[in-house]
């Protein structure tokens, strides 16, 4: 937002005129950090462009991305660590920051540190960027006084998150890039080759076969109501993304996401990796272990598992040791108990759960470097079922029609 403003500086002079600002709290206190008492502060009234009203809309507003987080969470430990005043810090940051999002989200945080308000409350205005784990992270790292330690924990944790990321994309590429390219040949069959077909079919007069009529009738009605068929596939994803964001709609699609063949098994493992290791980070920075539960469960992606956690923390208030809400939830392998129980007997469940996530992690780079070789044979097999389709529907009735002709002569 942008204000006019009115003031005297240090030598008492009048000074007038504009400042951008997200509030006029925020307005004030830029101005008595340049030395100028304000004497009145006005919204200037300022008529967005269409690009600046579409940009505001959630659906075309950029996100921050992990790097960018990454790299403001190494920062804040480095400028924390040596003692530069947080406000200080954070200003600095949003000044040099290349994401305006994130530079507008500083700018607020900022503020509202101005005001009064701990950085944890600042960052819970801002949801979007600042998970319920970096929140709560950072939360702790106040109330500790390690608060450059959070920070380091975070960027650690972010930084794991993205390079599961990339090489989930990276095992993916190669099965995305052959289905990509099997729909875009079947476009070109549909709309190219077989009306071409049918054309001299049609003016043969012969009596075609099953597959052919099919492959025919499915050309002609891809060519004649494509609309359709574009409109309803759109219609069904939108249905499809409304549905899932419901709570039930929510809870069935992450509970069946995880028994998908071959990839529901590896986005399980990816899960529990970050729920364990994420649970032992809280614990490590001193947080109650229910609270530390109630956390890790709102940070998590995939609401079936979430809900597991919460009865976990639910078993746990009740009086029953982390063990025992454990093997109740039936999220983990008999080993992954075995070392949960030795934490709890030697008082260092934390370093058994990061242990717990180094064995998953493993199993997670084993499962990723198979990936691609396990969905290869699948992609061949319907790439030769739907060529083997494509050539009977089109070749049989040419040999009908060739052994008619032997058959005449």
């Amino acid at each position: 937002m942008q204000f006019s403003y009115r003031g005297k500086d240090q030598r008492g002079n009048v000074q007038n005129g504009t400042l951008a600002a997200p509030s006029a709290e925020a307005a004030a206190s830029e101005l008595m950090r340049r030395g100028i008492t304000p004497l009145t502060i006005r919204e200037q009234q300022v008529r967005a462009s269409l690009a600046d009203r579409l940009n505001a809309l959630p659906l075309f507003q950029k996100k921050v991305s992990l790097d960018e987080l990454i790299v403001f969470c190494r920062q804040m430990h480095a400028l924390t660590k040596a003692g530069i005043p947080l406000i200080r810090t954070m200003r600095g940051l949003a000044e040099t920051s290349r994401s305006p999002v994130l530079a507008g989200v500083l700018e607020d945080v900022t503020s509202r540190l101005e005001g009064g308000t701990t950085m944890a409350t600042a960052m819970q205005a801002h949801p979007r960027v600042f998970s319920e784990l970096f929140v709560a992270m950072i939360h702790v790292g106040e109330n500790t006084g390690m608060l450059d330690d959070a920070f380091k924990r975070l960027s650690e944790i972010l930084e794991l998150e993205r390079d599961t990321k990339r090489r989930l994309k990276q095992a993916m590429r190669y099965p995305t890039f052959v289905v990509v390219a099997l729909l875009s040949a079947l476009m070109v069959v549909n709309f190219l080759v077989i009306p071409k077909f049918a054309a001299v079919f049609n003016k043969l007069g012969a009596d075609l076969p099953f597959l052919t009529q099919v492959l025919v009738g499915t050309s002609d009605f891809l060519i004649g109501y494509w609309y359709l068929a574009l409109f309803a596939v759109a219609s069904a994803g939108l249905a499809l993304r409304q549905w899932k964001q419901t709570e039930a709609g929510r809870m069935t699609w992450d509970r069946y996401k995880m028994r998908t063949p071959i990839i529901g098994p590896l986005l399980e493992l990816i899960t529990l990796s970050r729920f364990a290791r994420n649970l032992a980070t809280m614990l490590t920075a001193g947080m109650p272990v229910t609270h530390a539960l109630s956390v890790v469960s709102d940070a998590t992606d995939n609401a079936w598992i979430a809900s597991h956690i919460r009865d976990m923390r639910t078993g746990i208030e009740r009086g029953e040791t982390l063990l025992r809400t454990a093997r109740n939830s039936e999220m983990f392998t008999p080993l992954i108990l075995q070392m949960i129980a030795v934490g709890e007997e030697t008082g260092s469940v934390d370093e058994m759960l990061n242990n717990v996530a180094d064995f998953y992690d493993e199993d997670v780079d084993f499962g990723l470097k198979r990936l691609a070789e396990s969905i290869e044979p699948i992609l061949i097999v319907a790439m030769g079922v739907l060529v083997l389709i494509l050539a009977l529907g089109v070749f049989l009735p040419i040999w009908d029609l060739g052994a008619a002709a032997l058959g005449q002569g």
